[in-house]
């Protein structure tokens, strides 16, 4: 840890504001103003968050949802316990985690679908900002998926190669699609946020998103490498390589 990031830390306002009112990581505070521009999660909503570790976020979308809401938290690292929330560990892209899901939801219908999710970041932008545009396209086809009709998605993505591919394929989705960058993140930060409201009841076109993502990649030059099965714990996104002439 290097003394300059110490120190920027320790001066940055919205980790001793996240402190001191209990929230467990500043980027709650991205969710409180992003909520505050667009009201995504209202009273009783049912909240699904998609790569919820450590657990800001589910915490305000507790606070949000209110009595009568449901909020589930789902991320590969354990959580520590959320009082009124359900969070579990497990890998959305699995079959049994969606049960599970399910299960909890009984029969109510997801109304809102929050992903602050990030990758292990590497030190190395085009490799961080790929795996970054796979989880969040990962993120929007569990929304498409669990979504009722109506419903709500935000997720984090880092700008860069693919990401107009990315919002493409959420106005495939969604009637209303945008991108924000809460005051909260970092000056430095290239993460924005895509929020997009009102799920389509059909979307336009076939396919999930992340074969439109690739189409996309594929039309700017960019080809999808095969995952590398040296390192199985290793989730490597979109890696990128130039088409050969």
């Amino acid at each position: 840890m290097s003394k300059r990031w110490y120190q920027e830390n320790k001066r940055d306002p919205w980790r001793r504001d996240a402190k001191a009112k209990g929230y467990r990581a500043r980027s709650a505070y991205k969710l409180k103003q992003i909520q505050e521009k667009f009201g995504i999660i209202r009273r009783g909503d049912a909240v699904l968050d998609i790569g919820c570790h450590p657990g800001g976020w589910t915490q305000v979308a507790i606070e949000e949802a209110g009595e009568g809401g449901l909020v589930v938290g789902v991320d590969l690292l354990a959580t520590s316990p959320i009082e009124g929330a359900i969070v579990m560990v497990g890998d959305i892209t699995e079959e049994s985690t969606i049960e599970e899901i399910s299960n909890h939801l009984g029969d109510r219908k997801l109304n809102a679908v929050i992903s602050d999710i990030s990758p292990r970041l590497t030190g190395r932008y085009d490799t961080d900002q790929a795996i970054s545009l796979e989880l969040s396209t990962m993120a929007l086809d569990v929304a498409s998926d669990l979504l009722s009709p109506g419903g709500c998605f935000i997720t984090k993505v880092f700008q860069g190669a693919g990401i107009e591919g990315l919002v493409d394929a959420a106005k495939l989705r969604f009637s209303v699609v945008g991108r924000y960058s809460p005051t909260a993140s970092r000056t430095a930060s290239s993460e924005t946020y895509l929020i997009c409201q009102k799920r389509l009841q059909m979307t336009n076109g076939g396919g999930t998103a992340m074969e439109d993502v690739q189409r996309h990649l594929a039309s700017i030059g960019i080809v999808v490498d095969e995952e590398d099965e040296k390192d199985p714990e290793t989730k490597v996104g979109f890696r990128k390589i130039p088409k050969r002439e």
